[in-house]
């Protein structure tokens, strides 16, 4: 496991580390300055407290009306019934997790304490390596905090190694907390010590050799006896335990009855950490200014909508209007309560001097920042959660005021996402100036702004130069013209309005007719999600032809949508058109359409045929929908002699194998030819050909590997993905399910590692070596993020639901959770998760995991 401050912290600020290291997360503790909101670019929006229960509790203490700090309450009903023996359980894993954490802090300590009786040993001598203050300066405590553990070691252990129901610890923690005083000297001295450090190894070489190479003792249980840490290392220790005790307390709450007698001990000792905490954190200001820029002005409306500008490398939401001979860039300006709303103008061009900018003539300056995609996903699962509380509050008696709240949170949830979602770039010109980059989601706006500017601009334009009082007058008139009033996000819209779709929309793109000379045509479909449009899908090329029959199938995940859009496109061959930004699409768009996706006709369970009209091109297609609560039932085969639907156990003992065949062959074949496709994993295979793979499994048929090397390398993933979500349990299975949820959320990594190792062990053989094949096969994957595009967190998004989601027996055993929707949003970050920490893990040996016991040794 990695630890937990790297050895060799990065020199910022110590008060600075101390705040990036005081945050939970959802991946746990997380240390070296790891930022919450990496997003924070200058963008317009501000960051956002996430306060969902789900989500990562703060390390500052709560606070009642009056300003006080409130003991911390852990979460109703954790422990009800029969679930007290599970939740000592849970305590001994937290318990012996830290122990073993403590016990290399305690090696840390002694190694720290080593040099110390030598170094005094040469003060009084002719050539002192240190003198004494500057001992006691950079030693400062440390042998006190190492009597202080040593003590609560050795009384913690016997009661780990008795353990039983009666067994009480909350003394220790509380005994342990109200000793902080000394660490509070020791982190009042720390900045000091490190400076008396570094000046005392630049001036020493003796003592730079000893500061470098200091030896800490491993585990009892680890092979190598010694490892070599750094002086700086090693007194960044101390700061880094208080946080880790806090987690633990944390922990140990959520796992100990109410009525137990540790329980108030716990709180009290939780109460005095958190109150030191936030004693080091209150001069901490971590909020950012944000950045604005250039300048402004236009008549007739003739369109207007939200796009994002890239401006000073930062991104900014822009209400821009085009007007009949211009287009104007507009924010709108904040003004207080009760005044009229205004725009101010941030720049214009007359449509006379406006050009469509290409790569080759850009300027250099406008680089485009996209966020890794899975920061883009874990917000849209935030935004789920504040969407089911916002559901929840409505029904409660008095949950109003709470709504208006949470209602703001989304609000800025949302914004959030549509202001970093979009990566496709729409350029324009000024011939007479600066040109400007603006960010689409989808290629469809960037073709209706270009039409629309194209259209105006065949008038006979005159160039304009407005004065800066018609400017003004222009700006004024555009709160009032404006045909677009609010951003597109779900929190502006009304509660009657209809909340979209959720579930899967089959679509089969059937012909094209229309088109007038031969060519290269191909198809993209499109659905809207969270305010804009994502592209979903994508035929193949059909060739040299004016009627291409496709006939090709795919699922698409809707997610609240309510249009599905599809593009028809001439494919482009010209290598010297290719040398573009990885987002501009080069082929031409030959036509565009839309249809509203109805929920009474979508929903039969029949094909609903249809046709969309493009620019004199007719699409066919057809389509259905499954909503989420079917899609997601795991239905066993009433045929036990397939693959498919069929128990992992049974499988692996009829083909004599430790990893079914199809898993096997699968990896294979994505390894050999697809570890370099582009969204591997995540791009959907046709269906008809995953179908007609999944029939071969299931019959054996002799030509699997003949077909195997044929079929497209996204219908080859495809199948390995519907394997595992067809598995009648999932492969981590039901039993475990509840264990692994409980797992993830501990927040002491000792505790963390302890438990999920132990749940790995617990599974089935056949289900364990086919878990840890897929997992080093991702890990491969993930290695060659540079060229696919998938990180291990995409993957783990990808493959954590299929993986974990129990099925309909386990999943609706005592639901609270009112609708799919909601139980989607509130398990599926935490199953992300799980995939993830097994994927960050160094490799997991079958053999080592088995041999091993319970009590694993971590570092802090």
């Amino acid at each position: 496991m990695e630890p937990l401050s790297a050895h060799g912290l990065p020199r910022l600020s110590w008060i600075d580390t101390l705040y990036s290291n005081f945050n939970y997360n959802t991946d746990g503790y997380e240390a070296d300055g790891a930022e919450d909101v990496k997003s924070q670019d200058g963008s317009e929006t501000l960051p956002y407290i996430d306060e969902s229960p789900t989500m990562s509790p703060q390390l500052c203490m709560p606070q009642g009306p009056d300003g006080e700090t409130v003991s911390p309450t852990p979460p109703e009903g954790l422990l009800s019934g029969g679930d007290i023996e599970k939740g000592l359980e849970m305590k001994k894993l937290v318990l012996s997790g830290f122990l073993a954490s403590e016990e290399i802090y305690l090696n840390q300590l002694e190694a720290l304490l080593l040099p110390i009786r030598p170094l005094k040993a040469t003060v009084s001598t002719s050539q002192p390596v240190l003198s004494m203050s500057q001992i006691e300066t950079i030693f400062y405590k440390i042998q006190d905090i190492f009597e202080i553990h040593k003590e609560f070691y050795d009384s913690l252990l016997p009661n780990i190694q008795q353990w039983d129901e009666k067994v009480t610890v909350g003394h220790l923690f509380q005994k342990l907390a109200s000793q902080l005083g000394v660490y509070k000297a020791f982190v009042d001295n720390y900045k000091v010590a490190l400076e008396t450090a570094e000046k005392c190894s630049q001036a020493n070489s003796q003592f730079q050799k000893i500061s470098e190479n200091l030896k800490v003792k491993c585990p009892k249980d680890s092979k190598d006896c010694t490892t070599t840490v750094s002086l700086e290392a090693l007194l960044y220790k101390p700061i880094d335990r208080v946080t880790r005790s806090t987690l633990v307390l944390h922990d140990l709450l959520k796992h100990t009855p109410k009525d137990h007698p540790d329980f108030p001990l716990l709180q009290d000792a939780l109460r005095i950490s958190q109150n030191f905490l936030s004693s080091i954190n209150e001069d901490i200001d971590p909020r950012r200014t944000a950045v604005t820029t250039p300048k402004g002005e236009a008549r007739q409306l003739v369109k207007d909508g939200f796009l994002v500008e890239v401006s000073e490398s930062s991104r900014k939401l822009r209400h821009v209007f085009l007007f009949t001979d211009l287009l104007l860039c507009a924010k709108l300006k904040k003004t207080a309560v009760g005044r009229h709303q205004q725009y101010e103008c941030k720049w214009y061009i007359p449509l006379a001097d406006l050009t469509f900018q290409t790569l080759d003539d850009c300027d250099p300056c406008h680089s485009i920042q996209v966020l890794p995609e899975h920061e883009i996903e874990e917000m849209k699962i935030k935004i789920s959660v504040t969407k089911s509380e916002i559901q929840k509050e409505k029904k409660a008696p008095k949950g109003q005021s709470r709504v208006e709240r949470l209602r703001k949170k989304m609000n800025e949830q949302e914004s959030w996402l549509l202001l970093h979602s979009p990566t496709i770039p729409f350029r324009i010109h000024n011939k007479h100036g600066k040109s400007f980059l603006f960010l689409l989601s989808s290629d469809y706006e960037r073709s209706e702004w270009r039409e629309s500017i194209q259209k105006l601009q065949k008038k006979d334009l005159q160039a304009c130069v407005l004065s800066s009082v018609e400017l003004q007058v222009l700006t004024g008139s555009c709160f009032k013209l404006r045909t677009v009033h609010n951003i597109p996000v779900t929190s502006n819209k009304d509660d009657e309005e209809t909340p979209g779709l959720y579930g899967f929309l089959h679509v089969i793109v059937h012909s094209a007719l229309g088109f007038k000379e031969s060519a290269n045509l191909y198809c993209t479909l499109e659905v809207d999600s969270y305010g804009y449009f994502v592209s979903k899908a994508k035929t193949r090329v059909f060739r040299d032809t004016i009627e291409p029959q496709w006939n090709e199938e795919f699922e698409i995940e809707l997610e609240g949508s309510q249009y599905l859009r599809i593009l028809c496109y001439e494919k482009c061959y010209d290598k010297s058109m290719l040398n573009k930004d990885d987002n501009e699409i080069v082929d031409k768009i030959m036509g565009k359409g839309q249809v509203q996706l109805d929920p009474q006709t979508v929903q039969s369970k029949n094909w609903h045929k249809d046709v969309i009209e493009m620019n004199g091109i007719k699409v066919e297609f057809s389509m259905k929908f499954t909503s989420r609560d079917l899609s997601l039932k795991r239905t066993p085969s009433k045929k036990q002699s397939g693959v498919f639907g069929v128990k992992i156990n049974v499988v692996t003992k009829r083909e004599r194998s430790k990893v079914p065949y199809i898993v096997r062959q699968c990896i294979e074949e994505v390894e050999k030819r697809g570890i370099d496709e582009v969204g591997i994993y995540r791009i959907s295979g046709v269906a008809t050909d995953i179908q007609a793979l999944k029939t071969a499994f299931d019959t054996n048929t002799k030509d699997i590997l003949m077909m195997l090397s044929d079929m497209d390398i996204n219908a080859i993933a495809g199948t390995l993905k519907l394997y595992f979500r067809e598995l009648p349990e999932p492969l981590l299975t039901d039993r475990l399910y509840p264990a692994f949820m409980e797992g993830i959320a501990l927040s002491d990594p000792a505790a963390k590692e302890n438990c999920m190792m132990h749940l790995l062990r617990s599974l089935p053989d056949p289900n364990l070596m086919t878990f840890l094949t897929l997992l080093e096969h991702l890990k491969r994957v993930a290695e060659k993020e540079p060229i696919n595009k998938m990180s291990l967190h995409n993957l783990a998004t990808v493959f954590g639901p299929t993986l974990l989601r129990p099925s309909e027996s386990e999943s609706t055993k005592g639901q609270h959770i009112t609708s799919a929707s909601d139980i989607w949003s509130h398990d599926v970050m935490a199953q992300v998760q799980v995939l993830l920490y097994y994927l960050q893990h160094p490799p997991i040996s079958f053999a080592e995991l088995k041999r091993n016991t319970l009590y694993f040794s971590t570092d802090v």
